[in-house]
């Protein structure tokens, strides 16, 4: 029992002086308890709003690679002359690679629909480092 509660218990009764140590003892571990859920709940919802955050920079991360995409597929159709169908790129999967430097990248690949005639289709493919364009490819003839 500490110093300030036996002396108050000095100038109390036996049972007093019981009574307030028991309450005193109640009172402790039941605030610790609900400081403890606390804390833990806290922790909680730090770590859901971090996986919430990195969810979705990963999905603004996607989106910008998708528009970089499309705009390089109107571009590279442009270029030879062809029609771009259905005005976006579908996007096709992605692989880890290296670099000339060794370091891992991730590579997008979109692929898309082109005619040149109007009549039939072709495939041509977009292969994306990040924002930055790795390859281009367009069919030789829409068959």
């Amino acid at each position: 029992m500490p110093a300030g509660n036996a002396a108050q218990c000095q100038s109390a009764s036996a049972a007093q002086c019981k009574a307030a140590a028991q309450r005193n003892a109640a009172h402790t571990p039941r605030n610790a308890v609900k400081l403890g859920r606390m804390t833990d709940d806290l922790l909680l919802l730090v770590v859901a709003a971090g996986v919430v955050a990195g969810t979705y920079k990963i999905w603004q991360l996607s989106l910008d690679a998708r528009e970089a995409a499309n705009r390089i597929a109107k571009d590279a159709c442009s270029r030879a002359v062809v029609q771009f169908l259905d005005g976006t790129v579908a996007f096709a999967g992605f692989r880890l690679s290296r670099d000339a430097n060794g370091r891992r990248r991730l590579l997008r690949t979109y692929t898309f629909d082109y005619t040149s005639d109007g009549f039939e289709r072709a495939q041509g493919f977009i292969v994306l480092a990040g924002l930055r364009l790795e390859a281009v490819g367009l069919a030789g003839h829409p068959s």
